[in-house]
């Protein structure tokens, strides 16, 4: 009995299917050669494409190599691609020749984790975030090698090694010694890239794994480290060598295809013309700030102030470059100091979903080094020291949240100075200089110093951060848990609420609710959906972003000089008065209305934006910086750490002890005594006294040779 074979032309399958579906594209790269030069085939449009395209799919993830071949056949088969030089030649074989075919959007993605031995040379899908990135360097693809005779051999080089002839090609020629002619070979440009795993996918204990991703050509210098991509190409294996011995194990990689970003920087978030008038809808609202403060963690009740100002943050003022080279930020940094259990982290969380670029990260288990950059020897590349970016250097033109910031090192919260202010990262390690960027937004979160706010201490000495650190945050709220019967009932309803919604969800997912469909559970998550959607939002802030540069008007320049001038006049007159405010707030005040007049679209900061983000810094102020002994506003309280009056009973305090011990025959001071000439001289009182005190012995300036006697650690001067 005869068999019957089926002989299938899959290059004129391939031709039908380029000239009906992309035609135009071909066409494009006939036009714009070399700048263009990739065709993207979209695997959702070639698996439509009836019976035929759902067999030349499968082919393509089981036998990538011939099917790449096969594209690369019909095109040139049928001269889909053509084009000439200046002189009029045709070069449409050589143009074929260097065009790559990349497929894209593959509906099933391979865990990182999941790749096996029978996934090796299959098309496959993987998704994650790129953590290194080497430089973009050219590779040998074909050798041309000279023998001393001057014949010329070409031999084909494989991946990651180099490979010379045995002897000269050349028929009559028996010379083994050959040398690479570097102008005759190809090289392709290459560069690596090593991509993790998303960390929302994993469980407790498990550490994310990597995969070595090898790009070449127009895909090179496409990814920064911190993206987070999809990468479509075929698997390869790479026998591992250790010590000069060859193993069993081999290594894994994928021969990159195409790359797809899937979070993009604002400036790339792609927004269609019915978006547009969607956005422009919006922002003539005029509660369009309520609907986004209410779109943020809409499962938290309440905290309305804090959401207004994280909103503001999202948006953010106007980055200026300065004729003299020096630039003035925009990014607005904000800090939530609060009890536990007021829903701090859930915000942090949830901001970091809105931003396009965000980083979240936790104060506790966080380094220097993790947060800026850390020296690392490069196995990726020559086995040279390279930085990989830390968690703010990822969050550039987005976000970072840093949670816990109290529980930080104290070497490591220093690190932040430079990336707040300068919005750049200064790196001298293993004999590299450089400067990273940082142009992120800082939200931070503490908690107070003693676990909860005390009603009567100050609150800057609650909060255990340093007052250079502090004097950096734009806006600091302190979040206070106070019982109020009213706010309580509305809380514990509002979480009820959120959690019943969520449980009827699950129920319906193992088993269905009679009668339960999308209106049904629209009904119940209503309290706690968001107003505008999570992706219209991010569209929103991109389009602002994007092209909103609004200018102050001299009605709200009024209104912030006002206001600065205002604060300052209290220390006019009388010079013992504390400083209120300084430049640094003046400037918080700038971004803040910049970032108002966005939220509208608009071109100008309008009187309203002023008034409105100085309501919002006044509150800051009157929690963070109010001085109870003097009645009035204290920024040292925030930039130095001690108030004016604070510094006045510590240098009287100093002149007391001085004067006591010139006093004495035995060169000390008693404690009794110095409390009576505070008391009756300065008329403090005696647990003040004893607080600056204790506070001078912690900082080493005085000490007690024994008890009930204080003596200076270093004379006076």
């Amino acid at each position: 009995m005869a068999v019957e074979l089926e002989v299938v032309d899959r290059v004129e399958e391939w031709t039908g299917f380029l000239k009906k579906k992309y035609k135009s594209e071909l066409n494009k790269i006939s036009r714009e050669y070399p700048s263009e030069r990739s065709l993207e085939i979209d695997y959702g449009v070639l698996e439509k494409y009836g019976k035929i395209g759902v067999v030349l799919a499968d082919e393509l993830l089981e036998h990538p190599g011939k099917t790449l071949e096969d594209v690369k056949d019909a095109i040139r088969t049928s001269r889909l691609i053509t084009g000439k030089d200046v002189e009029g030649n045709d070069i449409s074989d050589t143009i074929i020749s260097k065009v790559n075919i990349r497929f894209i959007r593959l509906p099933r993605k391979t865990q990182i984790r999941d790749i096996r031995a029978e996934d090796i040379n299959k098309f496959i899908s993987i998704d994650g975030i790129v953590r290194r990135v080497t430089e973009v360097r050219p590779r040998l693809v074909t050798g041309a090698f000279r023998c001393v005779n001057g014949h010329i051999t070409y031999k084909k080089q494989e991946y990651g090694s180099y490979s010379e002839p045995d002897m000269c090609g050349h028929a009559e020629c028996t010379l083994k010694k050959l040398e690479l002619v570097q102008s005759k070979s190809t090289f392709i440009d290459s560069q690596k890239l090593r991509v993790q795993e998303t960390p929302e996918g994993l469980r407790g204990g498990e550490q994310p794994q990597n995969i070595d991703i090898d790009t070449v050509d127009d895909l090179c210098g496409k990814v920064s480290p911190g993206d987070r991509v999809i990468v479509n190409g075929i698997l390869r294996s790479v026998q591992r060598v250790v010590g000069g011995q060859k193993s069993t194990v081999f290594d894994l990689y994928i021969e990159c295809n195409s790359i797809e970003i899937s979070i993009k920087e604002f400036e790339e978030v792609n927004i269609s013309e019915e978006d547009e008038v969607t956005i422009k809808d919006m922002a003539a609202d005029p509660g369009v700030y309520g609907k986004i403060a209410r779109s943020i963690a809409p499962t938290i009740y309440g905290n309305d102030e804090v959401k207004e100002a994280i909103a503001l943050q999202m948006f953010g003022g106007i980055p200026k470059e300065m004729p003299d080279g020096s630039s003035l930020r925009g990014d607005i940094h904000i800090l939530l100091v609060g009890d536990p259990g007021i829903a701090k982290s859930q915000l942090l969380r949830y901001v970091i979903k809105l931003a396009p670029r965000g980083i979240y990260t936790s104060g506790k288990s966080a380094s220097s080094a993790g947060l800026t950059a850390a020296a690392v020897k490069d196995d990726l590349g020559d086995g040279r020291w390279t930085l990989e970016a830390g968690a703010l250097v990822l969050a550039d033109k987005g976000i970072a949240a840093v949670d816990e910031m109290d529980k930080m090192q104290k070497d490591d919260r220093s690190s932040l100075h430079e990336a707040m202010e300068q919005q750049s990262v200064s790196i001298a390690k293993a004999g590299i200089n450089a400067t990273l960027r940082t142009r992120c937004s800082l939200l931070g979160a503490a908690n107070p110093k003693l676990g909860r706010f005390d009603e009567y201490a100050n609150i800057s000495e609650q909060i255990n951060m340093p007052p250079s650190l502090l004097s950096r945050f734009d806006l600091i709220f302190i979040m206070k848990d106070q019982p109020d019967a009213t706010r309580d009932l509305n809380i514990a309803r509002h979480i009820l609420k959120a959690h019943s919604a969520g449980e009827k969800i699950m129920r319906h997912k193992k088993y269905p609710i009679p009668g339960a469909d999308d209106e049904y559970f629209q009904r119940e998550l209503a309290p706690v959906t968001p107003e505008i959607d999570a992706a219209m939002l991010r569209k929103y802030l991109a389009y602002a972003k994007r092209n909103c540069f609004p200018l102050l008007k001299d009605e709200a320049k009024e209104v912030l000089v006002q206001y600065y001038q205002s604060l300052r006049s209290v220390a006019y007159e009388n010079s013992d008065k504390p400083v209120p405010i300084t430049a640094r707030q003046l400037e918080a005040l700038v971004r803040l209305a910049e970032a108002s007049a966005r939220v509208r679209l608009a071109d100008e900061v309008e009187q309203e934006d002023a008034e409105r983000v100085v309501k919002i810094v006044d509150a800051c102020l009157r929690q963070v910086a109010y001085d109870a002994k003097t009645g009035s506003l204290d920024i040292d309280k925030i930039t130095t750490g001690t108030s004016r009056s604070g510094r006045a009973i510590r240098r009287e305090l100093k002149e007391t002890i001085e004067t006591l011990i010139q006093a004495s025959d035995d060169r000390v001071a008693k404690v009794d005594q110095i409390m009576e000439t505070m008391e009756n001289k300065y008329h403090y009182k005696r647990d003040e006294v004893e607080h600056i005190l204790e506070r001078m012995r912690m900082d080493g300036e005085v000490f007690q040779p024994r008890n009930g006697l204080i003596k200076f650690t270093a004379p006076m001067r």
